[in-house]
Formats: structure tokens, sequence, C-alpha cells
């Protein structure tokens, strides 16, 4: 008796692959006890609703773009590319100071690229999965050789540290990786779109300007259909969850986090992103960054699946399958 064919998967055409990663991250580490000293809370009741121990904040001299610099340098040095073969800039952040030149712009400069293309995305938490699908995108149809994608946030300059339902989440930072094309792709495609009912959910708005969430909605989206999307992702990749080696979804929090990777029915030995712990949430940074650190500390191996999956304002969603390098 012949054998059945094997079911095809994302890797069985050309597409793109991450050939490098990076992280940066502010030196200022915000803690528990100190914001205890600033807002009506305790150690105990941010650990215990949301997992977060430390964040990172910036100083002055800190911006979006200096983060985003610094991200996109490390992870051309880890793929070992030149900054002028970079032919695509996309920076992820719903936080940049400026509104003109962008981020990407002044990545671009600052590294001395040989004119990229550069933009912003801004699709909130979710927003560095948008930039790496358009990325892969463009790689795919030929507009981009090489291309840099980054999420980068400064949540502190728009948090009100009065507000103790939301000062002892955020933090700031950025993360960054490589994409080049491949025969084989490393990047599944995309899954994304929005919950319109939910649009007011999370907000950075006038008049204070400052970032504002109906939490329980955004918990009980997380908890009831978070998993359904992510097995979407993993399906649509032409996998099982039992391939998948990682599971980074958007570090919003911890006590989030948990019960979404248990519904997904992970591998008892797969890893799951918890640098919410140790720098609290970066929105569109998120899940860089905790892929980065993954991959700096040891955690994940070359050549392992991961799984991604952001969500937040919008109220976006994204996700898709990655190798990593």
């Amino acid at each position: 008796m012949s054998e059945s064919p094997r079911p095809m998967t994302f890797r069985d055409q050309p597409g793109s692959r991450i050939v490098g990663t990076g992280f940066h991250q502010p030196e200022r580490v915000l803690t528990n006890e100190e914001l205890e000293a600033m807002v009506e809370t305790s150690d105990a009741w941010i650990r215990q609703r949301t997992g977060i121990v430390t964040r990172r904040i910036a100083g002055e001299a800190d911006t979006v773009a200096s983060m985003a610099i610094a991200a996109g340098r490390n992870a051309l040095a880890d793929a070992g590319i030149d900054p002028r073969e970079v032919t695509q800039v996309i920076v992820a952040t719903c936080s940049n100071e400026e509104r003109s030149p962008s981020a990407a712009g002044r990545v671009a400069e600052a590294l001395g690229m040989a004119g990229p293309v550069a933009f912003e995305v801004n699709a909130a938490c979710s927003g560095f999965e948008h930039a790496l699908a358009v990325a892969d995108q463009s790689i795919r149809c030929g507009s981009s050789t090489t291309s840099l994608v980054i999420g980068a946030e400064k949540l502190s300059g728009v948090t009100d540290y009065t507000d103790r339902t939301t000062c002892i989440l955020v933090g700031d930072g950025a993360g960054a990786a490589v994409l080049r094309p491949a025969e084989s792709a490393g990047l599944s495609p995309v899954l994304w779109g929005t919950e319109p009912d939910l649009a007011d959910a999370v907000r950075i708005s006038p008049p204070s300007g400052n970032f504002s969430q109906d939490g329980r909605k955004v918990l009980g989206w997380g908890l009831r259909q978070a998993p359904q999307i992510a097995k979407k992702v993993v399906a649509a990749a032409g996998l099982e969850m039992s391939d998948i080696d990682a599971f980074v979804p958007h570090q919003a929090n911890l006590r989030m986090i948990e019960p979404l990777a248990a519904a997904l029915g992970l591998r008892e030995d797969a890893v799951v992103a918890d640098d919410v712990i140790v720098s609290g949430n970066t929105s569109a940074a998120t899940i860089p960054l905790a892929l980065a650190k993954l991959r700096a500390e040891g955690r994940v191996r070359s050549g392992d699946t991961a799984l991604l999956l952001g969500f937040g304002g919008g109220f976006s969603w994204a996700g898709q399958v990655v190798d990593l390098p």
C-alpha cells in the first residue's frame, strides 16, 4: 500500500525567512516597590493580577527612534548583514514622539542605509506582526530583498503615573527582525483582522493623550477568542499544535498568557514567552523583544518553530508561524 502524501505546509513554497533578531531596552528598571511609593498599589497586588515584577523605563535621551535604531543595529549584526543591503525598513509603533520623519526614516539615516523604503505601521500591540506580514509580502512579490522590521515603543511617555490600572503595566523597549528571500519559506502567510466592537477598548486619545484601556474586555477577548485564532494560524500554516516549539504571544499580562497557552494544547516541552515579567507591556515591541531575548538566553534553538500572536489597540490582531534563525 502506498503511503499517503505528506500534507503541504508553508515551507513548501518560496517566501521569506528571519535571518537575525535583536533587541534594546533602556537602562532604568522600575520595580513594583518603587511604584508603591508613586501610586496606591503593592508588589503583591501587581504580581497577583499581572505577573509583572519589573519594567524598563526610557531615560531623557531615549526615544522611539533611538531604541529602534539600537535594536535594528543589533538584528543586522546578528544576521551578518551590512545596513547598506537593506531595501526596506518598517517600524511598528503607536508612541512615536515625531509625526514626521517616521522612526523608520530615522533608522535608515542613523544606520547609513542606501535609500531603502521606510515607513511606520500603527496597529498598536499587534503592529510588529502586521509589519512582519507586509515585509514578507514585499519579499514574495519582489519589492524588497532585505527587510528590517522593528517594534519600538516609549509607552512611559503616554502613561498617567497616577492611574494604578495602567502605570503598573507599561514598559519601553524595541525588538527587531531581519527578513530575506528563501526558496523554502520560514514565515507563514499572516492571519489578521479586527474586532470593530472593541475599537475603544485600548486607547491613546485626546484630551489626555495617555494610554487607557478596558482591561476586562481585553482579558475576556484574550481568553475566549485568542485561542481559536491561534489554532487557525497554525492550521493555515499546514501544521499541528504539536509542531510548535515556542509560543510568543503579545506580552500584555501573564495572567492572560498562562491560560491562553494552556488552551492551545501545546507540547509539555514547548516554550511559552514570559518576558512581561521583567519587561512589562511594551505594545508593538513585546513580541520581537521576547523573541530576540528567547534566542539570546538560549531558551530556543535554531530551526525551532514559533507561533506569534499579537492583539490589542484597534482592536487589531495578527498571527503567523516562523522558523527561527
